[in-house]
């Protein structure tokens, strides 16, 4: 009769001994991935607490906002707030200068990213890391050193209380976003350029037709980057704007304080309150729910190589 696995070992002088079954690599992989997913959605609840009670504020009645006990579920749901709140203020004109705005600077931002992106990362001129090097300088200075030359600058030039100052400058490029599209375009082989110069292709030719196509990832990280910063900005719309050209969110700021109170937080209308700052919410939610794929691989792939 053949000896047994064990009788082998033991032949050979190492003995084999069992593992106890809570120190077996499966069940400690399992054991992982449970603590992980619990860790997760515990940051998750943390995230989403202030956005579940926004929206159920947003469902209350004035008086229940300041109830003393938190009430996650109205009882009643007064769902005519949603209703009520557009009244209150112009927030289709809102909204439609916000989409003006956001629209036109993600536009600007992703042709002027990927244009610059591309001449870092494709051409070889003298002082190219020099000026690639300046570029990125520019990320460490503040805004709030600029920006009174800026507005000064735009004063002169007659764009105050146009949009103009909120539209411009993102079609003249930004940093940040110039240096993603540069660390994606590096991820790229430089074989498909030169494959395509041998087609004859110009430069401008292999940019539209055979990078700008891979270039979806950081295309849309840009883009989702770029709209919820314009569709969020409350200080440039303060600075350069009037009353019929705010913003959704500076016109959400101007109803609150034209309806706080100096005696009484209550005065607020807060419910209606969380009702536009809900609706506000949900364009960003739809865009990045809609470029997810494309954002997660961008911001992913955008620091592989420098």
């Amino acid at each position: 009769m053949a000896p047994n696995l064990e009788n082998k070992a033991l032949f050979r002088g190492a003995a084999i001994t069992k593992p106890p079954w809570w120190k077996s690599q499966r069940l400690q992989g399992v054991a992982y991935k449970i603590v992980i997913y619990i860790l997760l959605f515990a940051g998750s609840l943390v995230f989403l607490a202030p956005l579940a009670w926004m929206v159920s504020t947003s469902l209350k009645r004035l008086d229940d906002v300041w109830s003393i006990t938190m009430q996650w579920i109205p009882q009643p749901i007064q769902w005519q707030n949603y209703g009520e709140a557009l009244k209150t203020l112009p927030f289709f004109q809102y909204v439609g200068n916000s989409v003006f705005v956001a629209v036109l600077s993600m536009v600007g931002s992703v042709l002027s990213a990927a244009l610059v992106g591309y001449g870092f990362a494709r051409f070889h001129f003298p002082g190219r890391n020099v000026l690639f090097y300046i570029l990125l300088g520019t990320m460490m200075l503040p805004g709030t050193v600029t920006f009174i030359p800026v507005y000064v600058m735009f004063a002169k030039l007659g764009w105050v209380y146009t949009f103009l100052p909120l539209i411009v400058p993102p079609f003249l490029g930004s940093a940040f976003n110039i240096f993603l599209m540069r660390q994606f375009l590096l991820t790229i082989p430089i074989e498909l350029d030169e494959a395509a110069r041998m087609d004859g292709a110009s430069s401008l030719a292999i940019f539209w037709s055979v990078l700008l196509p891979l270039m979806r990832p950081a295309i849309a990280t840009v883009a989702v980057f770029s709209f919820m910063s314009a569709w969020n900005d409350f200080f440039g719309p303060l600075l350069y704007l009037k009353d019929e050209q705010y913003t959704l969110s500076l016109g959400l700021a101007f109803y609150r304080a034209t309806n706080l109170s100096a005696s009484a937080m209550s005065a607020t209308n807060w419910h209606y309150m969380m009702v536009i700052a809900t609706l506000a919410m949900i364009p960003n939610i739809i865009l990045f729910f809609l470029a997810q794929r494309q954002f997660l691989e961008g911001i992913t792939l955008t620091g592989l190589k420098g």
